[in-house]
């Protein structure tokens, strides 16, 4: 348990470190920016019509049930918005809290893995690593969010066990999101990232929940996208065995 609450705390040792680093802003104040921007576009057009959804869905349940029901998918929905804004987010800002990651990790670690120069083959080959870990993530939603799906047909218990299951894989996202920067850097593969989450489990539990539910909060999780980049840096330097080496 006293780990799990180690994973919670990064999140609020980054928004420390931000404020007392003026020198970082300029990373951050552009992709807030961005997510004001998109954020704008998926409440306005998103949140309204999950709403009508979910009145339609619960429409003649018994009451005691349909208010039970209505939380937990009232909660879902929070989440899902907050995970595409994410996913929006973190790729627009990507050239930016590369850099945040970068510098964090410099002045943490007195030494950091940079990206390579942006030569023309260098971008080529960083774009086609970005979109397949995006595909990987996608697949790994399907493959676990779908059978998650599934038990909203039990009835009762069924939609909790859902959420339950939703939330566990929203949270093993979020990890790869935040912690994405340093490990990146070295070119880890996929699995090797997951490999990462698992064994620092369950800090990095505590940390993907905690992260999780900030991108899930209407309008702070405007903000929350850079702080969560800070802190998934924050925990790379916390248990990496050894500086980085150039």
């Amino acid at each position: 348990m006293r780990t799990l609450l180690h994973g919670f705390s990064y999140p609020f040792r980054a928004i420390s470190l931000i404020v007392s680093q003026p020198v970082l802003w300029r990373y951050i104040a552009i992709p807030i920016g961005l997510n004001l921007l998109v954020g704008f576009v998926l409440y306005t057009t998103l949140l309204l019509a999950g709403f009508q959804a979910i009145d339609a869905l619960l429409a003649g349940w018994p009451a005691w049930i349909e208010w039970l029901v209505r939380g937990v998918l009232v909660i879902a929905l929070f989440v899902g918005i907050g995970y595409l804004l994410v996913r929006f987010g973190v790729v627009l800002g990507s050239p930016f809290y590369s850099r945040l990651s970068e510098l964090l990790e410099e002045r943490l670690r007195g030494v950091a893995i940079t990206a390579p120069p942006p030569t023309p083959a260098n971008i080529a080959r960083d774009l086609g690593r970005a979109v397949l870990f995006e595909l990987k993530k996608l697949l790994l939603t399907l493959v676990i969010g779908l059978p998650a799906l599934l038990l909203n047909l039990i009835p009762g218990a069924g939609s909790i066990l859902a959420t339950i299951a939703g939330i566990a894989l929203g949270a093993t996202i979020a990890c790869l999101d935040f912690f994405d920067p340093p490990l990146e850097r070295r070119r880890l593969r996929f699995r090797a990232k997951l490999g990462f989450i698992r064994r620092h489990l369950p800090a990095s539990a505590g940390f993907g929940l905690i992260c999780l539910g900030l991108v899930s909060i209407p309008l702070f999780n405007l903000l929350a996208v850079p702080i969560c980049i800070t802190a998934g840096t924050l925990f790379y330097c916390d248990v990496a065995e050894t500086p980085a080496q150039t």
